[in-house]
């Protein structure tokens, strides 16, 4: 199975509104970056452990790590969780720019680092968040 094929029985599996509302937000993705590299993890390590959520995720960049090795992974990830959804913005170098630049403006959603989580599209603004994602998809772009 592909990863589109990957990603529609993910979303297929979820309940309402979760489903729903990450159709919503994998369908603008791909219809604004239609050339972004898709991904999807199940959230099983390599010895098949669960050890987080399955994640859709969206563009790509490089980590270089500590010892010198590097990985690469999604800029812009997608994950139901048990609360809600969280949207995944990888590979910020100033771990305060979302919270400062989003945070008022957004709604009912708790930011960190990387991360927004909501409980569903209804309780944020889906434009200030749509920001956040374009952001995130565009840093490699930026410069």
């Amino acid at each position: 199975m592909g990863i589109p094929e990957r990603v529609e029985a993910y979303l297929a599996s979820l309940p309402e509104p979760k489903q729903s509302d990450l159709r919503a937000l994998h369908a603008r993705v791909l219809a604004e970056f239609p050339e972004c590299r898709l991904w999807f993890s199940d959230g099983t390590n390599e010895a098949g452990k669960v050890v987080a959520n399955p994640t859709i995720g969206y563009g790509a960049y490089t980590s270089t790590h500590a010892d010198g090795s590097s990985r690469e992974s999604f800029r812009i990830g997608l994950s139901a969780n048990t609360a809600g959804i969280s949207v995944y913005v990888l590979g910020l170098d100033d771990k305060t720019h979302l919270a400062r630049t989003y945070g008022e403006a957004i709604g009912k959603a708790t930011l960190t680092g990387y991360c927004i989580k909501f409980r569903r599209l209804s309780v944020v603004d889906v434009e200030v968040l749509w920001e956040a994602i374009r952001y995130g998809l565009t840093l490699d772009q930026a410069g």
